[in-house]
């Protein structure tokens, strides 16, 4: 019911997935990412919980790799999960257990996965790991531009609902997390929440980091 991509940038340090599904929500159950740590997803028949737990492991200094292992061995119903995991330095690993729904597939590429479940085809994942891996610019547009062509390759069986876009950067706390939580349309929403917010992004980080000379909201009584 799924499909999603993560990546980073090695230039800047940033970490990051989008996401969407046929389900509402995805993004809360789905993806996780931590600052200076690593992106993982969880999905298919989701298990939360190994969201954290991936990143914690990262956080420890294990690699995707050992990190992938590490969540096989500690999770029962491993057979029901669809997992990846991508560490600060860029290495991937990704898995689909025996049960996962319908056609499914993953892919590794420079410093991205890409993944997915219930698709109209296999080559999806892979449509997204070639986009992200051909582009430049802005994580958060790499990887929403990878969506995209994720959704041009075929996208899901049937139709997405709900998407969401998580980047983050030198703060603890996430740069960027956009979430359309139910439309008929959510991907190209996304892209719409993203061209809105981008360009008051960095006022947002001077607020927490400098407030004295963080610019004004532009609302009425803070002109």
């Amino acid at each position: 019911m799924t499909f999603s991509v993560a990546g980073i940038c090695p230039d800047t340090g940033m970490v990051g997935c989008a996401i969407t599904s046929s389900s509402i929500c995805v993004t809360s159950r789905c993806a996780f990412a931590r600052s200076g740590t690593g992106v993982a997803l969880t999905q298919n028949i989701t298990n939360p919980d190994l969201g954290p737990l991936a990143l914690d492991l990262l956080a420890e200094g294990h690699n995707a790799e050992a990190v992938m292992e590490k969540l096989q061995a500690a999770e029962p119903h491993v057979q029901w999960r669809q997992l990846g995991v991508l560490d600060k330095d860029g290495s991937g690993a990704t898995f689909s257990g025996a049960e996962a729904l319908g056609i499914y597939a993953t892919a590794e590429g420079k410093n991205c996965i890409a993944m997915g479940n219930l698709l109209a085809n296999t080559d999806v994942p892979q449509a997204m790991a070639d986009h992200f891996e051909h582009s430049s610019g802005d994580l958060a547009d790499r990887l929403l531009a990878a969506l995209e062509a994720g959704l041009a390759a075929g996208g899901e069986l049937g139709p997405e609902h709900s998407a969401g876009l998580l980047v983050y950067g030198e703060p603890n706390w996430p740069i960027v997390d956009l979430r359309v939580d139910w439309h008929v349309s959510p991907i190209s929403e996304l892209r719409m929440v993203l061209n809105n917010y981008q360009p008051q992004m960095d006022a947002y980080i001077t607020r927490a980091t400098d407030p004295a000379n963080a610019e004004s909201y532009g609302v009425p009584g803070d002109e």
